[in-house]
């Protein structure tokens, strides 16, 4: 209970509107990974279920977006990514998508550059930490009742989820504070992905194996016929990859 208490404080935006608005997740143990997937593909990948301890940190309370990755591209010049101007997914609010894991790293790194905080991609461990929102072995941040149970699940698949994300922050958020964290779009990780990664996972801000071929992604996706993930659900994909239903969530460490 007192970890429900400290948990979700929002962190203010920035005065200049640099960064999106952060929510503290605390610090301490859960339960990482699932032995209920009904998914065969993604069983192994989430065993063993082992404890992790956590640090605090802050995450953001919403999925980048892109009026959020539109200030990026004009202090850098970078290039726009794929679907920019698309109308399925332009909307300021909607989540930005397209993004390789290398922008998104760029992304923190020009975020760190200019605000002087420690911005980065969170870690698998982080991501599962704060989408459980303090509920511990549940499937989903709710609970285990299934998303097509949800109130307004059959409006959204019918609405915006039919042809891109929807603007972010519309449903209501986790017990920590975040919006989306098992829908809209997959979030990049930091970590390299590894499936059999849990069986040598250190107790302690696991951080992923060394090298891979593929960076691990968290989070449900519009394009799937199942639109929320469970909380332990995993994914991957090569980091130059530039999907229509990925895009990220930014961490930053407690200063």
């Amino acid at each position: 209970m007192e970890e429900r208490k400290l948990a979700g404080h929002t962190h203010a935006e920035m005065a200049d509107g640099r960064a999106p608005a952060l929510v503290t997740i605390p610090a301490g143990w859960f339960l990482m990974g699932c032995e209920r997937s009904q998914d065969a593909h993604s069983q192994d990948s989430e065993r063993p279920v082992h404890r992790v301890w956590v640090d605090e940190f802050l995450l953001g309370a919403n999925q980048v977006t892109n009026t959020d990755y539109a200030r990026f591209l004009r202090a850098t010049g970078s290039t726009a990514p794929p679907f920019w101007g698309d109308g399925n997914f332009n909307h300021p609010q909607q989540p930005v998508v397209g993004i390789s894991w290398h922008e998104a790293v760029r992304y923190c790194e020009w975020l760190r550059a200019s605000t002087g905080r420690d911005f980065r991609l969170p870690t698998e461990a982080e991501w599962e930490r704060a989408a459980r929102g303090g509920q511990e072995g549940a499937l989903y941040p709710w609970g285990d009742a299934p998303p097509e149970s949800l109130p307004g699940y059959a409006e959204r698949c019918a609405g915006y989820w039919q042809t891109g994300p929807e603007p972010v922050g519309r449903d209501e958020p986790n017990a920590y504070g975040l919006f989306n964290i098992c829908d809209n779009v997959h979030e990049w990780c930091s970590d390299w992905y590894s499936p059999d990664y849990y069986a040598a996972s250190p107790e302690r801000n696991p951080r992923g194996q060394g090298t891979g071929e593929r960076r691990a992604s968290r989070g449900g996706s519009w394009r799937h016929h199942i639109k929320m993930s469970r909380c332990a659900a995993r994914s991957s994909i090569p980091p130059e990859f530039q999907y229509a239903d990925y895009g990220f969530r930014l961490a930053c460490d407690i200063s």
